[in-house]
């Protein structure tokens, strides 16, 4: 089952992501727009502000010197006049206002036409007399209102402040360019504002939407429905988690479905023996003095079907320590040779009766014992040649063997059955595993073998021998 798009309100319930995502990566980004906007539109203004004082201040140095040396060469009688001439010949009237004013403050001659003895009232006239220093203004003018700029340049003769030299233009052109750039700047800005805004939309869409994906599946699974795949359509981290969730869900289906089967299993394999323990018990109650021949064998499967309970009963033990982390050792000097001997003989009287032949292989010389749980490694010896009966018996042969290989001592049985299908050789250890085979057990044996051996730092390997059946190696090391 593949997962496709998510209903639009598990995709709605992630706003909280984006309106956060949109808080921590879009206001950063707007308070530093808002004030490089600030810093830039205060130096437009500035600019435009000191490029036209630093004109008039141009004009008002250039016309002083020209006046200075008409003192010089004419004296002082003659000032009015000049200025007359010096106002009418202005070439920049129409935009800039050039004014004479007397020692005392008022206009003497003006290119706009003021009434002569008139007083502008700006601070830069009196400070201009005062400092007899060339000095600027910059506000409302007191008559019009009207925003100005003013540089006022003392003339002087003999050392002697006899007037000023005023030069006025209105701000008005200069704020009107000074708002086109504010409004250039803004407009830029509210671009680059647009720009972060959908490209963190789009980034947090493609974000959005595959976790929403990735949330319903993750409760679906959580609700039961294992197994389910989400459609990996991404080739970044997130196509990453999504092969995680979807390979976890699969194995999560398949470790549910071998569980059920592992539950039916042994549902089935302890009312086999009930069965015939409690059929059997019947029969012998039923006629206690009957044939002999019949008694013997009615026990006899009494006590077999009594092993095989106990046997199972003592598996799903061993399995729930290995769930919980009860699953220990008892470590101390073992003779694996004699350990492994002791479950060889045990089981070939019984092999036998089944029409087995258990051969059994080993060295001259006596192995050196190995740190190791005899108990539990008897189990495995125990529990692997029982499956090489179950799984190899139709090849009526099984070979059992141990030896020193470097620093290992190994233990090998083999059976010569049908062997095992490469497809479940990966799998044939994991717990509730059966196979195809349909020989009875609970499926958790080789899966505690395996558990048990790995505890010794050891391996333990089942594949296919060369000739034919099923091959069981145990390397189990010769020092801690």
């Amino acid at each position: 089952m593949t997962e496709g798009k998510p209903p639009r309100w598990k995709v709605l319930r992630l706003r909280g992501l984006r309106q956060r995502w949109i808080v921590n990566t879009v206001m950063p980004v707007l308070v530093l727009l808002i004030l490089l906007m600030t810093l830039f539109s205060a130096g437009v203004s500035s600019y435009y502000y000191r490029s036209m004082q630093n004109g008039l201040e141009k004009q008002a140095q250039a016309l002083a010197s020209a006046f200075d040396e008409y003192f010089m060469d004419n004296g002082f009688a003659e000032y009015s006049r000049k200025a007359e001439q010096t106002a009418n010949s202005y070439e920049d009237k129409d935009r800039i206002e050039l004014q004479f004013i007397s020692s005392t403050g008022r206009i003497q001659v003006s290119t706009s036409g003021l009434t002569a003895g008139t007083a502008p009232g700006t601070s830069d006239i009196d400070q201009a007399i005062a400092e007899n220093e060339m000095k600027a203004f910059q506000g409302k003018d007191p008559e019009t209102g009207e925003k100005i700029l003013s540089v006022s340049h003392p003339l002087t003769f003999n050392g002697r402040v006899v007037g000023v030299m005023r030069f006025v233009t209105s701000l008005r052109v200069a704020d009107r360019q000074i708002m086109l750039a504010n409004l250039v700047i803004l407009a830029v800005a509210i671009l680059c504002m647009a720009l972060v805004v959908i490209s963190n939309l789009l980034f947090i869409n493609n974000v959005a939407e595959p976790v929403a994906v990735v949330t319903d599946a993750a409760k679906r699974i959580s609700a039961g429905s294992y197994g389910i795949q989400i459609e990996n359509k991404y080739t970044d981290e997130m196509g990453e988690l999504v092969d995680n969730i979807n390979d976890m869900s699969l194995k999560i289906g398949q470790n549910e479905k071998m569980k059920s089967e592992f539950i039916s299993s042994v549902s089935h394999e302890l009312r086999t023996p009930l069965t015939a323990i409690n059929g059997w018990g019947e029969t012998i109650l039923a006629d206690p003095t009957g044939d002999p021949v019949q008694l013997r064998r009615g026990i006899r499967i009494i006590l077999n079907e009594s092993r095989r309970l106990s046997t199972m009963v003592e598996e799903l033990l061993e399995f729930s320590k290995m769930e919980d982390g009860r699953f220990t050792l008892r470590i101390e000097e073992v003779d694996l040779q004699a350990e492994f001997e002791d479950a060889v003989f045990t089981y070939r009287q019984l092999f036998r009766q089944e029409g087995i032949d258990l051969e059994y292989e080993s060295g001259d010389e006596l192995l050196p014992p190995i740190p190791g749980d005899p108990e539990r490694l008897k189990q495995v010896f125990c529990n692997v040649l029982d499956n090489a009966a179950k799984h190899g018996g139709s090849g009526k042969r099984i070979t059992a063997s141990v030896c020193q290989e470097g620093e290992y001592e190994v233990v090998r049985v083999r059976d010569y059955g049908p062997g095992i299908p490469e497809a479940e050789l990966p799998f044939i250890k994991q717990k509730f595993y059966k196979g195809s085979s349909k020989a009875r057990g609970s499926g958790i044996g080789l899966a505690v073998c395996d558990e048990i051996v790995n505890l010794h730092n050891g391996t333990f390997t089942i594949g296919n021998a060369d000739g034919g059946g099923a091959i069981v190696t145990i390397r189990l090391p010769m020092k801690e």
